[in-house]
Parts: C-alpha cells; structure tokens; sequence
C-alpha cells in the first residue's frame, strides 16, 4: 500500500449523487509529494500545479494543495501542495459545494461543506468567502445553472457575485476564458439560466452588455407575443437546447437580435433596420470574446438575414434566389442549413408558439437543392462559346438558376 491516499472529488461525486452518468473522473491524493508519486510510477505531467498520471488508468491525480491570492483576475493565485494539506483544505478552495465532496475508496462520501445538503435543497452555494477570488467561478455557477435548470442560486451567493462585480473582478477576466465558459453554457441543457444568473450578479452588464440591452425593450406583440425582447431571446435560446442544436447556431442565436436594443424609443415597439445594427454589434462581441471563425460567421449572416428568411414564404424566384446568393448556399450549403435552424428556433421562441410550423427551412432548402443541379460547367462552356466574358458567364449561371427554381417553384404550387 503506498504511504498516500487517493480521493475521487468534485463533479464525479456530484453526478453519481444526483444519479447522473459520470464523465470525467478528477482525484486528490492526500498525504504525499511529487517525488512519492513519481517514485510509485506516476507520470508529471502539470505546470502550474503538480498533477500526475495514475500509472495503470492514466487518469489526472492531483496533489492536495491550497491556494492563496496574490493579484487581480483568475491568474493571480499562488498554490502550496504539499504532504500536510489535508483533504479538507484541499475542498475548501472549490467553488460550490456540491462540487466540494469526496468519495474514498471504500464508497463513503466525505462531505465537510454540506454538499449533500444543498443537493437535496437544490441550491447552489459557494463554499466559502474565498470565492470571490477567482471571477471565472461567477461564469461556472452560471454554467452550472443552465445545466441543472431546478436548481436556484443561494442568496448569499447572489450578494457575493454582485460583490465581485462592483469590486471589478469581472474586468479581469481574459477573452479566451469567457468565451470558453459562455460556449459551455449555451451548450447545456437550459442556456437562458446562464444569462439570467449573470444578470442576477450584474455580470450580464460587463460581459455582454448588448444582450443586457435587450431586457425591458418590447417589441410588437402581434409577431411576439412575450413582447420583452430579453425574454424572447431567453426562449430562442432554449428552442437551440430542445432542438439539439450545435454551437454555432446556438451563438448565432444569442446575437441574432442585438440591434433591437439600440432602437430609438420612438421607434418602438417597431425596430426598423435592426437587422444591421445585430450584424454590426455580433461582430462587436465576436471581436471582444475572440470567438472562432464559425461562429463569428454564421451570426453575422443570421443577424443580417434572419428577417428576410421568415419573410420567404412571400418571396418569387428572383427574390429566393437573391436570398441564396447573398447566403453563398452553393459555396457553404452546411452553413446555409445552420441559417435555417437558427431562423427556426428564433420563429419558435416566442410564447405560445414553440411548436408553431416552420415551412420555410425546408422550402429553401429545397430550393437550394434544386439549384445545385445546375450543371455549371455545361452553362459556362455555351456562355463562352456565344463569346461571353467574365460577368457575363455570370449571369448565364445566374439566369440557369433563376430558371430551374422557376419551373421547380411551378412544379411545387401546380
């Protein structure tokens, strides 16, 4: 038996406890060094912090450690792991105590924060007043709220939070962090619980202030029932989570409306021309969050054309074409597809309509794939032939198009 003891921790004790599948497996040994563990064949593989691989599993064994501030934002820590931390002290430099629990080898769950207890309360506490160190724990909770949706924030963790935020922790943060921990949480289950535990802290205001924005704007309530813009999104958001949809489309989704709170009050409830204001302000926070290249796209061209693609119905083939040039469908069919889902989940996020039909993805699909029967080669060969040049071959291609989804738009309403 090695000198030391191992510890499975944090969420893989949480999810077993709430009879959830467990993902990832993290452990704490307690009672030994770097050189005992390298000494009984475990692998260093850390750089801020020792933390080893198990020499038969290899999995990540981390040394119980403490740590101590030393300056502003989730950087500023110094750590001591050393033989005579113990598994409580280790525990207390967790966020919330339900990821603050530790499981022996023997089963039993060491339990010093009351883990257990907010679990069955279904609250979210944190486990100390060292929280307020590390802003990046402000973005977990908010994660951690959209991914277990009935669970509510304690209050004293709210006043925390806010705490943090007025004292600028949040300003601290890096780019490549917060974008790292919003796309976690527009993946989960529930995404509007993250942006509504974030306003409830005020990080909403420093974070994504153009969504802030939203909140309290109305808009006509004939095409939006809920009325209040922020709602509206909150529901998109979720329409995203129910629909399975991947990230792109879900971030798309989160800027596709931002313009709507720049709309002059006398204005509204109407909000003429947003769709270029979003298309502006998505990639204002693209740009902040450094948000790939994917993502940064398809929200731009949802933000632009998300309006014209509810309106489709009402289009004739000039106009549907239009539509599919501007979108580049032939070049990016499976960003084009993207579009729809998007549009589709803003059209039933709204209240009383989430399962309102949505004939217009597959009527544009369709008319995508109609169109990519064109045989391109064929049409610029007889353009060239009849002497055409450059942008006349382009419009050969174009008229070819224009008269397939004619006789494909004839075929369908015959």
């Amino acid at each position: 038996m090695p000198p030391f003891q191992t510890y499975l921790v944090g969420g893989a004790v949480r999810d077993r406890l709430l009879g959830l599948p467990v993902q990832d497996r993290d452990w704490v040994v307690v009672g030994a060094s770097p050189e005992a563990l390298a000494a009984a064949g475990y692998l260093p593989v850390g750089k801020d912090f020792p933390v080893f691989l198990h020499p038969e599993t290899r999995e990540e064994v981390a040394l119980a450690r403490t740590e101590r501030k030393t300056a502003a934002g989730y950087h500023g820590f110094a750590f001591r792991a050393a033989p005579d931390v113990t598994l409580e002290q280790d525990l207390a430099r967790r966020d919330l105590t339900i990821n603050a629990m530790a499981e022996d080898d023997a089963g039993r769950v060491i339990d010093p924060y009351g883990g257990q207890r907010d679990i069955a309360a279904k609250l979210l506490r944190h486990v100390s007043p060292a929280f307020a160190e590390d802003p990046v724990r402000i973005l977990r909770l908010a994660r951690f709220a959209a991914r277990f949706a009935d669970f509510t924030v304690a209050p004293e963790t709210v006043e925390l939070m806010r705490a943090m935020v007025a004292a600028g922790e949040v300003d601290a943060l890096v780019p490549e962090r917060v974008w790292q921990e919003l796309s976690r949480g527009l993946m989960e289950g529930k995404p509007s619980r993250m942006l509504e535990v974030l306003r409830q802290a005020g990080a909403l205001q420093k974070l994504l202030p153009e969504v802030e924005a939203l909140f309290g704007v109305p808009q006509p309530e004939a095409h939006h029932p809920e009325v209040d813009t922020g709602i509206h999104l909150l529901m998109v958001l979720d329409q995203c989570a129910a629909s399975g949809a991947p990230l792109t489309v879900r971030y798309a989704c989160l800027c596709h409306d931002l313009g709507k709170g720049t709309t002059r009050k006398e204005e509204l409830p109407r909000h003429i021309a947003h769709e270029t204001r979003s298309e502006k302000l998505a990639r204002q926070v693209s740009a902040r969050w450094k948000v790939p290249t994917d993502c940064r796209e398809l929200a731009e061209l949802v933000a632009r054309e998300h309006t014209h693609v509810h309106q489709s119905t009402g289009f004739g083939p000039e106009a549907r074409l239009r539509l599919l040039e501007r979108c580049d469908a032939w070049r990016r069919p499976d960003r084009f597809a993207e579009l729809l889902w998007a549009c589709e989940c803003d059209a039933r996020g709204r209240l009383g309509l989430e399962r309102r039909d949505y004939p217009q993805r597959e009527r544009l699909l369709a008319d995508l794939r109609a169109t990519q029967d064109v045989d391109l080669a064929a049409v610029s060969a007889a353009a060239v032939a009849r002497g055409a040049k450059g942008p006349e071959i382009g419009a050969a291609i174009k008229a070819a198009r224009l008269g397939v989804l004619r006789s494909f738009t004839e075929s369908l309403d015959s």
